[in-house]
């Protein structure tokens, strides 16, 4: 009789290890960046600040006591009053609002053009792309500064459109960068494959070559708010910026620079925060350029 042959133990299949996806290893790499780090807590709290701050205070950011004047930091107004006798705090996180909206509204409509502009004239090439190109070449030869003031004289100041004016403007490099990716994209096999499987042009775009661009946008995009928020203040500094009785950092920049010799708070602590906040953008731009560049990767 023979003996039953040994029945083979089953093999237990070694555990797969999970990989980490793109976004995920690019957010491990921001958080040791300490200076990006600083950049996206100083913005949390100046965002935070500018938004609540001017609801807790007991001033109003036009309320005038022409009585008081201007008054150094003290116990009643921390950073002091202008020659107006209003809260120069309040001012200063109401001015806030203007300025981070306008920095956002405006890399807003940026963005927009240029992501669109720049796809579509990547993606089909040849003579259309050269036409939108040379636009372009032919708009960067404008003074922007100038371009901005002759639409804000023909049709009138208001937030809204600076929002606009400024973003009209600001889109141009933007333009060139999605173009340039694009074009490295759209010869790649999965853009191939995509088109043999009949999918329509627009939907290759917005779909399949889009999101693999979204790194050097969101790059790009932290660079341009500091350059806006620069130019809202140019602008506010030549008077054509916000209106009083709104105040925007520009315009506080703007008052204070003409007394500073006099009351040197009403330009020392607007000029500050809006350093503050320019630095921690650029820092929080540099850590984001870094992070979602797969090359530094040192895994």
């Amino acid at each position: 009789m023979t003996s039953a042959s040994p029945v083979p133990a089953t093999a237990v299949p070694e555990p797969v290890e999970k990989g980490n996806s793109l976004w995920h290893d690019a957010w491990l790499r921001l958080r040791k960046n300490k200076l990006a780090v600083f950049g996206m807590v100083a913005l949390a709290i100046i965002s935070v600040a500018c938004l609540f701050g001017p609801l807790l205070s007991r001033y109003g950011y036009e309320e005038q006591n022409l009585e008081l004047g201007a008054t150094g930091p003290g116990s009643a107004h921390w950073l002091g009053t202008d020659t107006l006798g209003r809260d120069l705090l309040v001012r200063l996180l109401f001015g806030g609002r203007i300025s981070l909206a306008v920095g956002l509204a405006a890399t807003f409509v940026a963005l927009t053009i240029g992501v669109v502009y720049g796809a579509v004239a990547g993606f089909f090439g040849g003579k259309l792309d050269a036409v939108m190109m040379r636009t372009v070449d032919i708009m960067y030869s404008m003074p922007f500064p100038i371009f901005v003031i002759l639409l804000m004289v023909l049709f009138g100041r208001n937030i809204i459109l600076l929002f606009v004016a400024i973003g009209a403007v600001e889109w141009l490099t933007m333009a060139r960068i999605v173009r340039g990716q694009v074009m490295s994209i759209k010869k790649m096999e999965f853009i191939e494959a995509a088109r043999s499987l009949g999918l329509g042009r627009r939907r290759i775009i917005f779909r399949h070559i889009l999101p693999n661009v979204l790194g050097p946008i969101i790059v790009y995009t932290t660079l341009t708010i500091p350059g806006v928020m620069l130019l809202e203040a140019f602008l506010s500094f030549l008077g054509l910026g916000v209106q009083p009785p709104m105040s925007s950092w520009g315009v506080l920049i703007k008052d204070g620079a003409e007394k500073m010799e006099e009351f040197p708070w009403l330009l020392v602590f607007p000029g500050t925060l809006f350093s503050l906040t320019l630095f921690s953008l650029n820092f929080l731009g540099d850590g984001l350029r870094d992070a979602l560049d797969v090359r530094s990767s040192k895994d």
